[in-house]
């Protein structure tokens, strides 16, 4: 997985930029919003996923990671592949997704090309909670960074077989508790909390 390219840029494309990565060009499909940061000859670092299909690797770059993760995520959902994730994010920005998926507004959905009324539902239904769990709206703590660390301390939790609500809930109890700042200490702290309930 690569998951960020730093070098400089050669050029800017409509849909993509050309990054210079150890003397080799490497072409990124990007939205509007990142591309329109980039000036060529101008050093970038970009946020990366790489798609891979049979006949073809495909480089997908974000200015911002939380960017990059609602991609992925967005994927999970079936119907949804990299070019109608992308195409939502460059409609809308991550906050606005973030907001429109927790609260099931499927007007706002329905605006990206691609996605109709169900498609629009059946996403709200799916991402509902994995958003909020990745630190956007909801029932989120309002800081920043507890917001972040709650979400990765939420998905370390899940790859470790826990079921997804109980690891939110035991993580929302540790924070409350002002338990430790850093991943490690809540993640130890959340263990502790699901291990009493076993």
């Amino acid at each position: 997985m690569i998951s960020s390219v730093r070098g400089e840029v050669l050029s800017v494309g409509l849909d993509h930029v050309v990054v210079e990565v150890g003397g080799v060009g490497l072409a990124v499909q990007a939205t509007p919003a990142t591309l329109a940061t980039l000036r060529r000859g101008e050093q970038t670092r970009l946020h990366t996923a790489l798609i891979v299909r049979e006949d073809s690797l495909t480089l997908f770059g974000f200015a911002e990671q939380d960017a990059r993760e609602l991609f992925g995520l967005l994927q999970t959902v079936s119907g949804i592949g990299p070019r109608l994730a992308l195409a939502t994010l460059a409609v809308l920005e991550p906050d606005k997704l973030r907001a429109a998926l927790v609260e099931g507004n499927i007007t706002v959905l329905t605006q990206v090309p691609g996605i109709g009324r169900k498609g629009a539902e059946r996403l709200s239904l799916e991402l509902r909670d994995k958003v909020t769990a990745l630190g956007g709206t909801g029932d989120v703590p309002a800081v920043a960074a507890p917001g972040a660390l709650r979400g990765e301390v939420v998905e370390a939790l899940s790859g470790l077989g826990f079921p997804a609500k109980q690891a939110e809930q035991a993580v929302d109890r540790v924070l409350g508790e002002g338990e430790g700042h850093t991943t490690s200490s809540v993640l130890r702290a959340a263990l502790a909390v699901l291990g009493r309930k076993q």
